[in-house]
């Protein structure tokens, strides 16, 4: 799984910016059939964490209703340059991540 993050650039000190944020991910809600009847087994993203430094900035548990390949696009206030690190887990238990360096000018 891949996950893609694009911020409103440049990030300025104490100012509120986008963040967006797409995760590769089939996102299958265990109501689809394959080709030959079998029904797909559910398998949707169960928590999705975005964190700033070592502060937590956003959080969702996405449901059965949200489309493959999510988008979230939310707004946080960064104070000095930090990681921004995303983490998920599916409900097959695999585990996801992205780092990526947040410059503040």
């Amino acid at each position: 799984m891949l996950a893609r993050i694009q911020v409103s650039s440049p990030v300025r000190r104490g100012q509120a910016m986008e963040v967006r944020l797409l995760i590769q991910h089939p996102m299958e809600t265990g109501y689809l059939q394959d080709l030959t009847g079998k029904v797909v087994p559910r398998n949707i993203i169960q928590l999705l964490t975005c964190h700033l430094g070592n502060q937590e900035v956003f959080r969702i548990e996405p449901s059965s209703g949200i489309s493959a390949n999510p988008f979230f696009e939310f707004f946080l206030r960064a104070t000095m340059t930090a990681e921004f690190k995303v983490l998920w887990v599916d409900d097959k238990g695999v585990k996801g991540q992205h780092l990526q360096i947040l410059n503040v000018v």
